[in-house]
Parts: structure tokens; C-alpha cells; sequence
């Protein structure tokens, strides 16, 4: 029985399904689930929503409308008679009545409306883009640091492994009378030193995933991996070849999000002035309707209910034009207040394509500068890795103290870290350099 009660575990623990057990996170995965549940970007949705409906109200605008009404009224003392005639009686009359109207002309008011809020949804559609592109960017910014943390993270354990090393071959020779309690005890103050180090990069580790789990909206980073890409060989001076900021630029302005976005609205400015011009036109309308009355009055006999109805049915259908002639200046501040509107948005284009030529500036020579950084750091890797197997030698042969020991091995595991900073900060930049471009973010 207890046999079979094992097996029967193991085999509930093997059928668990992948999707069960712990998940790694690749960095399009993070940008897509944060996308789905950034709350800004519901926020910018929601706009959108709201565009679609302000258009459809804009081309509902050129329906007829139809209303319908119904009154009572009740008069006390002298009034008007059946007959014609004026008399103190009661008198009460019902009123029913539908009437339609439809638009005509209106100056050109409706259809640039209507232009006005289609180019009003397409904006808010790119600033979604442009919302989607924010959280992208943030999630990869994250995403590094947590590579470069853990990596450091790593570091900081491979260093606890050397000086532990070291205290057990100190602690040996100490046992054999061959080195002194000091040497022993400062090899463990470096241990030790090396121990917090990595507590602190396990922290630093800690945070930096508690930071991307709050930006895709996860409840906890508990269980939380990543993917670890593959960084080697992401150096190299083709990966820049022939492109300069000027040519990124020029590719940047035809796709990214925010310069359509201000682009259309700027040409959203020309039917604001056109609105704010049909004030100036004359409009017409049409309109028609259909009603009847029920009059009562005491001391006369009135007709059924269902006759004065019939009795008293009309129907009209008018024509209505109305020519503005002086309305305070209104139109003409309107028209001048839209002209303002348009060079502020002039301007504001302008600014935006500014900020994106800046932004591409930045991150082009910071590609370059990664690239250069990265070839010297392994550069300074290697030969920090050189002078501390000489000095390690040495030191195990008696030849060095361990204070110079310590010093070789510190320079040594600093060039490690600053490789590993220079490789992932080459990644990040590589990765963004593109990202401007029109591709996809991804290491």
C-alpha cells in the first residue's frame, strides 16, 4: 500500500501541466500583459470610446428629429367660448401634437463637424499608441535592471565562493603553523564584506523584479522569472552602420504615434476655423408636424372626445431660414479664437517633432558610447583576469600577501561588473535605437 500511495504521487506531481509550474517571462510577454492591464492605457481606451460616440453624434446631426407633445389646460373666468363669443365659464383643452425638423444648410457646420471628430478619434487612437509605446519602454527599462542586477547578483555569490576558498586554505595553514591568526582574520573580514555585498545585490535583485511586477499589475512578485537573452555578440560597430540621428529621425516621423497624433489635430484646427466661420452663413430648415385639440367648456355642450379630435386634425410643413446679421462679434472672436488654436497646435507639432530629434539624439550616442564602453570593459575584463590568476599563483606560493591578493581579486570582479553593466546597457540601447525606428521591442 505505502508503495502505491508513492506512485500515485509521483505521478499526480508529473501530470501537472507546464503552464502549472513556475513561469519565465520574456520581455514581449511582459509588454503585452502590462499593455492588457495598465490602467492609463484603459484610461486612453476609454477616450477613444467616447471619440467614436462625439463622431456618431456628429453624423446623427443630419437626421431628422421627431418630438412629440401632449398638454392639458384649465381656465378660470372670462375666456373665450366654442361660439366665438366671451363668457366667465370653465374651459379646458387638450393639445396633442408631433413634429419633425431637419437641417438643410448650416452654413458648412455639420460635415466639418463631422471631419473635425473623425480626426479627433484618430488622434486619441494615436495617443493610445503612443501610451502602449510609454509602458513598452518602461517595461524594458525594468526588464535590463533586472538582468543587470541578477547578474551582479552573481558576481557577489562567485566572490563569497573565492574568499571562502581562501579562509579554508588560511585556516589549514594556520592549523599547520604556517600563517598568522591576523592573516586569517582579515581574510574573514573579507568574507564577510563579500557576504553582505551579495545580500545587498540579492535586494537590489528583489526590487528590481517587485518594479516590473507592479508595472504589468501583478499582485505579487513571488514566483516571478524572466528569460535571460542571449548577450553575446551584440556588439559591433554594423549594428550602426550608416545610421545617424538625422536618418532615424526622418524614419521616426512617418510611424511614431506621437507626432501623427499632434499631425492631426493640427489639421483638426482647419475645421474648427470653418465651424467657427459657419456663423456667418445663413441657415435653413425644414420642418413639419402633425396635430389636434379637445376643448370643454361648461354651460356648453362640446363634441366627443374622438370627434373634436378628428374635427380638429391639422398638419403643417415650413420652411425656415435664418440670416445672421449682427451677433455681438461673436463669430468673429470665434474665428479668431480657432486661428489661435491652429498656432498653438502649430506649435505644439513643432515641439514634438523637437523632443523626438532630441530623444533619438540621446539614444543613438548612448548606443555608441554602450558599444565603446562594452569593447573596454572586456577589455579591462581580461586583463584584471590575467593579473589576478598571476597574483593568485603567487600568493599561494608565497610570494604576495594577502592584502595584495584581495586587491587582484576586487579589480577582477569589478571588471566582471562593469562588463556586465556595459553588455546590458549595449542591449538596452541597441534594443531602444530600433525601437524608434519601427521595430518591435525585443532583446
Amino acid at each position: 500500500m505505502k508503495n502505491v500511495f508513492v506512485y500515485c504521487c509521483v505521478t499526480a506531481i508529473l501530470s501537472i501541466p507546464a503552464s502549472a509550474q513556475t513561469k519565465q517571462w520574456s520581455l514581449r510577454e511582459c509588454c503585452d500583459y502590462a499593455i492588457d492591464h495598465n490602467i492609463s492605457i484603459k484610461q486612453q481606451e476609454n477616450q477613444c470610446r467616447k471619440d467614436e460616440l462625439q463622431l456618431s453624434t456628429a453624423k446623427n446631426s443630419r437626421l431628422p428629429d421627431l418630438s412629440g407633445s401632449l398638454s392639458q389646460n384649465f381656465s378660470f373666468g372670462r375666456g373665450l367660448t366654442a361660439a366665438n363669443t366671451y363668457s366667465n365659464t370653465n374651459t379646458s383643452s387638450t393639445s396633442l401634437s408631433l413634429g419633425t425638423s431637419v437641417p438643410l444648410f448650416t452654413g458648412f457646420e455639420i460635415p466639418n463637424q463631422i471631419k473635425l471628430n473623425k480626426l479627433n478619434l484618430e488622434a486619441s487612437t494615436a495617443n493610445l499608441e503612443k501610451a502602449k509605446d510609454d509602458i513598452r519602454m518602461k517595461v524594458a527599462e525594468a526588464y535590463v535592471q533586472i538582468l543587470y542586477d541578477m547578474e551582479l547578483a552573481e558576481v557577489a555569490h562567485r566572490q563569497i565562493e573565492i574568499d571562502s576558498a581562501q579562509v579554508e586554505r588560511l585556516q589549514a595553514f594556520v592549523n599547520n603553523g604556517k600563517a598568522a591568526e591576523a592573516e586569517l582574520s582579515q581574510q574573514k573580514a573579507t568574507l564577510a564584506n563579500s557576504r553582505l555585498t551579495a545580500t545587498q545585490a540579492d535586494n537590489n535583485t528583489r526590487l528590481a523584479i517587485l518594479t516590473l511586477t507592479q508595472l504589468l499589475e501583478l499582485p505579487t512578485p513571488d514566483g516571478f522569472s524572466i528569460v535571460r537573452p542571449d548577450i553575446s555578440g551584440i556588439s559591433g560597430p554594423s549594428r550602426l552602420s550608416g545610421l545617424t540621428p538625422d536618418v532615424i529621425y526622418a524614419e521616426a516621423l512617418g510611424i511614431k504615434p506621437e507626432i501623427l497624433s499632434q499631425e492631426l489635430k493640427l489639421k483638426g484646427t482647419e475645421h474648427s476655423i470653418k465651424i467657427a466661420k459657419a456663423g456667418h452663413y445663413p441657415t435653413l430648415s425644414l420642418s413639419g408636424g402633425l396635430g389636434t385639440n379637445y376643448y370643454t367648456t361648461s354651460g356648453f355642450n362640446s363634441d366627443a372626445f374622438g370627434t373634436q379630435l378628428k374635427n380638429n386634425f391639422s398638419q403643417y410643413i415650413s420652411l425656415s431660414l435664418n440670416v445672421p446679421i449682427f451677433n455681438r462679434f461673436r463669430t468673429r472672436n470665434n474665428i479668431r479664437s480657432a486661428r489661435i488654436d491652429q498656432e498653438n497646435q502649430q506649435l505644439q507639432l513643432e515641439n514634438s517633432k523637437k523632443t523626438l530629434y532630441k530623444e533619438i539624439q540621446q539614444v543613438y550616442y548612448n548606443a555608441l558610447n554602450a558599444q565603446t564602453k562594452e569593447k573596454s570593459s572586456e577589455e579591462a575584463m581580461r586583463s584584471t583576469k590575467d593579473a589576478f590568476q598571476l597574483m593568485q599563483a603567487k600568493y599561494e606560493n608565497g610570494k604576495a600577501n594577502i592584502t595584495e591578493f584581495n586587491e587582484s581579486k576586487n579589480n577582477y570582479l569589478k571588471s566582471e561588473s562593469d562588463l556586465v553593466q556595459a553588455r546590458y546597457e549595449n542591449l538596452y540601447q541597441q534594443a531602444l535605437l530600433e525601437f524608434y525606428r519601427g521595430r518591435e521591442l525585443t532583446f
